[in-house]
């Protein structure tokens, strides 16, 4: 199977659950109430481009799918496509403390927690706080640059419902160009080797930029299979507020044209985006952004509307979820939206099958045993 049985049926039983029974205190709308956490009041779109607008599926059925927790925003490198070091200057070196980190994850209640940053491994008590996620029977993804994976490895103990989610942008000159430190890639290459011969799950995560070369990808995920992995994830770069440089993010066009070959690349290897995800992102069909699905908790909050905008923090997840004006975000509302197909905002959908046919159901339901 895709991913252990115990983390499939639960998926699923969970959103059965909230798809036929949502919470009622998520589903309120205060984004017109006077104590909004956003103080500039960010204007999205005129109202006449969005009277004919159709109303998000799921817009009275909002629950959460993944928690995006970010416990520190703290790195050892300065990636060139990251903003997270930028955007949260002023509070880089805060931490979450680690029963505020615990009670977020329950607050929220997403079955699936990514542990990002920042780098977690920098965090001091991330062992304490993944066993502490784990005792909730929730999954997490653990996503580093694999550097502090063979120091800080005996923190840990292997889990089917934990995995270490490796960055790698490519082979070696090209991954450590992307970080700006020569040497990651063979770091994080011993960490891989380290935590698979530990008995722990692995996989990757690539970011896709302009200048990507794809065959590249496909001979770093050829180079990878010596090390049987536990599967991979692309995501295409998406030139947000904090690093808008237009020479290195793509649009919406070279996004699909980048994505053109997807299908045969996830048919030979274990790449673990949705199939319904990877057809949107090489143009094949749309999808809604359901940004609720992956709410972002991390030093100043519950961070509104996404992962990559940021117009407020909010005190409670029920704040984010009533407060934040959902309909005003998203390609055609808002421009900062226009060429985003990042997975934080899309996947969501495509895992709930908003525009799934019954094909596209045993489509996904192959995808998911295969």
């Amino acid at each position: 199977m895709r991913f252990p049985l115990s983390m499939t049926a639960g998926m699923a039983g969970y959103i059965f659950k909230n798809r036929m029974r949502p919470r009622p205190e998520w589903q309120k709308d205060m984004s017109a109430a006077p104590d909004l956490a956003n103080p500039f009041r960010i204007l999205h779109g005129a109202p006449a481009s969005r009277a004919n607008r159709q109303p998000h599926p799921m817009i009275r059925k909002r629950f959460p799918l993944v928690m995006m927790l970010e416990p520190l925003h703290a790195c050892n490198l300065t990636c060139t496509g990251c903003g997270r070091i930028r955007e949260y200057e002023s509070t880089i070196t805060e931490r979450v403390p680690l029963e505020e980190c615990l009670a977020a994850v329950d607050e929220c209640g997403a079955p699936m927690v990514s542990i990002c940053g920042g780098e977690p491994m920098m965090y001091p008590q991330i062992g304490e706080l993944v066993a502490g996620i784990l005792a909730r029977n929730k999954n997490i993804y653990l996503c580093t640059n694999g550097m502090f994976i063979v120091k800080r490895l005996r923190e840990f103990k292997p889990d089917k419902r934990f995995f270490f989610n490796v960055h790698l942008d490519g082979l070696e000159k090209t991954h450590d160009i992307c970080v700006e430190r020569e040497g990651v890639f063979r770091e994080a290459m011993e960490g891989i080797k380290v935590a698979k011969a530990a008995g722990f799950m692995v996989c990757t995560n690539t970011t896709i930029y302009k200048e990507t070369d794809m065959k590249e990808i496909e001979a770093l995920f050829e180079y990878l299979e010596q090390y049987h992995l536990d599967g991979h994830q692309l995501a295409p770069a998406y030139g947000y507020s904090a690093v808008d440089d237009r020479e290195i993010f793509m649009t919406r066009d070279d996004i699909r044209e980048k994505f053109q070959d997807i299908e045969r690349l996830a048919q030979r290897f274990y790449i673990k985006q949705t199939p319904l995800y990877l057809d949107y992102l090489r143009g094949a069909r749309e999808l809604p952004c359901t940004a609720w699905g992956t709410p972002t908790y991390n030093v100043k909050g519950w961070k509104g509307p996404c992962y990559l905008i940021t117009d407020g923090h909010y005190k409670t997840f029920e704040g984010l979820m009533t407060e934040t004006p959902w309909e005003s975000y998203g390609p055609g509302n808002d421009p900062r939206c226009e060429h985003c197909m990042m997975h934080c905002g899309f996947e969501p959908s495509a895992a709930l099958g908003l525009t799934a046919s019954l094909a596209d159901s045993f489509k996904m339901l192959t995808w998911a045993l295969k």
